[in-house]
């Protein structure tokens, strides 16, 4: 049984296999919509019949009417953020509307590819509830106030409210988290996974503060800890994803457990990513898991990184395109109050992957 799927960002057509589907749908621009639309009285019922979540995360849904909008905040985030960072990579994080798969039957490969979208994906909940909860739209929590109980030396005064990452990391390890067997070795995979991003949340978080005193002496400065831009987040899980750990299980006490490959490779933290299964080809169209190819991208005829038509174009050459373009230039403000700007046209050089 096979489903069409339209590709994000393209109009690429592609028959993939139809698999379990999961609560990264939730991310998906038709079901935040309507999460945004729920009415008080309704989305307890609603959250009900998500088949795509298992019961712990239902349970969790119906716990309060913005729950559902701030896990699917945070989900989508998480999508964002990985195709931000792969848009000029062989593979570009793509999604597929009107599926069940999301990221199609890439995710049935066990790679560090899969391996980031889990850790990506589990830092965005988190950094999604964090946020809620500081604005008072959870009422399960609301500032942090033991981070207040922490000795600073007398050099600041706690105030303003400090982001509770600690609840945002304990909402998303309950809700990411379920579902997932421990018993096996892609549960262990994607469990470190989501760890590993909710460390790399916690690790950005800023001391923040504000002086206070006559004319600006600043003789008592008031502090907060936040969360960093999520861009942050996403830069330092890039950083890991090519240094991820290539790993096995192995059972130990009767319990399994995960093991780098090679014996001479250091064992990962809880900070890094792992992964089972080596990559497929990103160069060529794989219609069975769900791979686009790398003909017809855009490319950077001037990089030699993995934006470069080289590398990106996987050896096959490139076409050159130049089109004639209009834009806004010579612009001037007029007082007052306006901007007036002349219409340039130039020619576009662009280069696009055999």
């Amino acid at each position: 049984m096979t489903t069409a799927h339209a590709a994000r960002g393209g109009c690429f057509l592609l028959l993939l296999p139809l698999v379990r589907a999961t609560w990264w749908l939730l991310g998906m621009p038709a079901a935040y919509q309507t999460s945004l639309e729920l009415k008080p009285t309704t989305y307890q019922t609603y959250c009900r019949k998500l088949n795509y979540l298992v019961e712990r995360q239902r349970e969790l849904c119906g716990m309060n009417p913005n729950i559902l909008q701030t896990v699917g905040r945070g989900a989508k985030m998480g999508i964002d953020e990985c195709q931000h960072q792969f848009r000029m990579s062989r593979w570009n994080c793509t999604t597929f509307s009107n599926s069940s798969t999301v990221f199609g039957g890439v995710m049935d490969v066990r790679s560090r590819e899969k391996a980031y979208v889990y850790a990506i994906s589990a830092a965005g909940v988190a950094y999604s509830v964090t946020r809620a909860c500081s604005k008072g739209e959870l009422g399960e929590c609301r500032c942090d106030e033991l981070v207040r109980k922490r000795d600073n030396g007398g050099r600041w005064k706690w105030g303003g409210c400090s982001d509770d990452i600690k609840f945002g990391a304990r909402f998303s390890k309950d809700f990411v988290d379920s579902g997932e067997d421990l018993h096996t070795p892609e549960g262990l995979m994607n469990v470190h996974n989501n760890e590993a991003g909710r460390r790399g949340l916690r690790s950005k978080m800023e001391l923040v503060c504000k002086c206070h005193g006559v004319s600006g002496s600043c003789s008592m400065r008031v502090c907060w800890r936040r969360l960093k831009p999520f861009r942050e987040i996403g830069d330092l899980l890039t950083s890991k994803f090519d240094g991820a750990t290539l790993v096995k299980a192995v059972e130990r006490r009767n319990k399994v457990k995960l093991r780098p490959v090679r014996k001479n490779v250091k064992r990962p933290s809880k900070k890094d990513l792992v992964f089972l299964d080596e990559s497929p080809d990103y160069c060529v169209r794989n219609e069975t898991i769900g791979v686009l190819g790398t003909r017809g991208r855009l490319c950077n005829s001037t990089s030699y990184g993995m934006d470069g038509c080289r590398l990106l174009c996987c050896g096959r050459g490139y076409q050159t395109v130049i089109r004639e373009v209009e834009e806004k230039c010579q612009c001037k403000f007029v007082w007052c109050c306006r901007v007036h700007c002349e219409m340039c046209s130039f020619k576009k050089e662009e280069h696009y992957c055999n």
